[in-house]
């Protein structure tokens, strides 16, 4: 049985967003697995040194992963909230969604450039470019289905 358009939105965005997560979990292996924190900090502390503003978070492998697993299962646990389409979630999901295009797009670039800044240099591809098509995927169906419910009356329905 087919459904109305208007029913297909209503079913929130809970499967891009749990892609996403899923895409989000693989970049993090990605990352840890190619030596990403050998580009990564190099380039933030050359960052710094030219921009005194400019933030030098230098991390260690394990804080890179404590934190970004733990980032990544809450992202996870949120899925079922984002699954009913709740709209107090709705900005967090544009940002998630942009920040994991912007990812991708960076390993991307980074990939065709084969460095960062001039002085941090590597081998290509990049540092965790395997998974930005996913991310690249993943967000944007996350995009499209932000905007797709966006358009949806959550009245419920009044006997007549």
């Amino acid at each position: 049985m087919r459904q109305a358009p208007a029913a297909l939105s209503a079913s929130g965005f809970g499967s891009a967003w749990f892609a996403l997560c899923v895409a989000f979990a693989l970049h993090i292996v990605d990352e840890a697995s190619t030596g990403f924190l050998a580009v990564y900090n190099p380039t933030v502390t050359i960052l710094h040194e030219r921009w005194a503003w400019f933030p030098a978070l230098t991390i260690e492998l394990r804080e890179y992963l404590i934190g970004h697993i733990l980032v990544c299962g809450l992202l996870f646990c949120l899925a079922p909230v984002a699954a009913r389409g709740m709209n107090g979630l709705r900005p967090l999901a544009w940002a998630y969604a942009v920040i994991m295009f912007l990812n991708g797009l960076g390993h991307t670039i980074g990939t065709i450039l084969g460095h960062t800044v001039a002085a941090v240099t590597f081998p290509r591809p990049a540092p965790g470019f395997y998974s930005s098509p996913l991310l690249f995927v993943a967000s944007v169906w996350l995009m499209v289905r932000l905007r797709r419910t966006a358009r949806v009356d959550f009245q419920l329905p009044t006997a007549d």
